[in-house]
């Protein structure tokens, strides 16, 4: 299975400071490690591995049972999101008018998979199941705007937009 790409991990003092402070203070409570991971995750945007390693050796909480539930649960994410988070919608609706195809020419031509961000942090790629916007299908969102009635045409145009 090849590895995602991703950019290093540059988390600061500051946001370490922060997970500290989060684990501390829940770490004595009834079942810490959701909320210690929800926090952990509003401090770095996602939750590497570095970051999984300090909450286990600070709560006792072996790293293969943190990992279990990071990738059990889809709020999670275990690779950093873009400036532009792009998600394309490939539910039944918008796959059918041709997302698709949208997907991979994103994939195309950002130099990246689904799941991956670019490595200069600008751009993630994400597939997601219905936005709920069926009769505007296919449907593309980068951060809250949402893009509708899409070809692959589009896809040059969205990303010249967020340049």
């Amino acid at each position: 299975m090849e590895a995602k790409k991703t950019v290093p991990f540059k988390g600061t003092k500051e946001q370490e400071a922060q997970l500290y402070d989060v684990i501390n203070r829940l770490k004595d409570t009834k079942a810490p490690i959701m909320p210690i991971l929800q926090q952990s995750q509003d401090i770095y945007g996602y939750l590497p591995i570095e970051v999984q390693q300090i909450i286990s050796n600070e709560t006792g909480v072996p790293l293969g049972q943190i990992y279990g539930i990071v990738t059990f649960y889809s709020m999670f994410n275990l690779y950093p999101k873009g400036e532009y988070r792009i998600s394309v919608c490939l539910g039944t609706a918008c796959y059918v008018k041709g997302s698709g195809g949208i997907f991979e020419k994103f994939k195309e031509k950002l130099g990246i998979d689904g799941g991956e961000c670019t490595e200069d942090g600008k751009y993630s790629l994400d597939a997601c199941r219905c936005v709920g916007a069926c009769g505007m299908a296919p449907i593309v969102t980068v951060n809250d705007e949402v893009f509708g009635r899409l070809t692959v045409d589009d896809v040059d145009d969205i990303i010249a937009k967020f340049a």
